[in-house]
């Protein structure tokens, strides 16, 4: 009976130990938040908290990412000019071509950029968050572009796309973006 009750403690405290050193969200959340940094670093990238003072019609420095305000670690850079006096509003629909790829030395790419991967490209609302790639990082990236605009994004998994989620990894986007008429 002795033996009995060591061997049911023994399999308690095994349980609880595993259920402690367990991957939780947490931890996958801190992982991912390091995965940006490094991709950050490794790609010799600057960032800052405010967007740059650029002429109009200029573009960005290359590396230039900027911290889109209230969100941790949504990192935003302009790739082509932005007419200014034509800047994309909430609830203007809005045609999207992208790129995805992981933030890993050894890149994974996901395309919906030309014909050949999609025959349309995503449409979307802007100042929408509803179906599974309108999310608020593409939104937030999106209302900082002209009517049409490319920029690309790095952008952690709780601003991303419906499946980013599940899997608590961040992925870079580029997107190219055209206002419908």
């Amino acid at each position: 009976m002795k033996s009995k009750h060591i061997v049911l403690f023994c399999v308690l405290l095994m349980a609880v130990c595993s259920a402690c050193t367990g991957n939780t969200y947490s931890k996958q959340r801190q992982k991912e938040k390091t995965l940006i940094d490094a991709y950050i670093s490794r790609m010799g990238l600057i960032t800052q908290t405010s967007m740059p003072s650029i002429p109009q019609g200029e573009s960005w420095d290359k590396n230039l990412y900027v911290e889109l305000p209230g969100y941790d670690q949504l990192y935003f850079h302009l790739s082509s000019p932005v007419d200014s006096t034509r800047l994309i509003a909430a609830g203007d629909k809005v045609n999207v071509r992208f790129r995805k790829y992981s933030l890993d030395i050894y890149a994974d790419t996901i395309s919906y950029w030309t014909t050949d991967d999609a025959g349309e490209p995503l449409t979307l609302t802007v100042g929408s968050t509803s179906g599974t790639f309108n999310c608020a990082g593409w939104q937030a990236a999106i209302l900082s572009m002209g009517y049409e605009g490319e920029c690309t994004i790095i952008c952690p998994s709780v601003y991303g796309p419906t499946e980013d989620n599940a899997t608590v990894t961040p992925y870079c986007y580029d997107l190219r973006v055209v206002r419908k008429r």
